[in-house]
């Protein structure tokens, strides 16, 4: 099991950090996917065998937000 903290840029209240949360844990491979509001980030617990970071990347940029480089 690997982690990874995404940056993620443009999300602001509630339903952005629940947007996110519920992509990155719709992908497959993914155990667990937290976003920090505050702190704009979303850490990614997640099988480096079933998924990747562009996968998840993906994921979120399709609910409209960006994800840092």
């Amino acid at each position: 099991m690997a982690t990874v903290t995404l940056k993620v840029e443009g999300m602001s209240c509630g339903h952005c950090k629940s947007a996110v949360e519920g992509a990155l844990n719709k992908v497959k491979g993914v155990e667990q996917a937290q976003v920090d509001l505050e702190a704009g980030t979303a850490t990614v617990k997640y099988d480096e065998q079933k998924t990747d970071l562009e996968k998840m990347k993906q994921a979120v940029e399709d609910q409209g937000y960006d994800v840092a480089s």
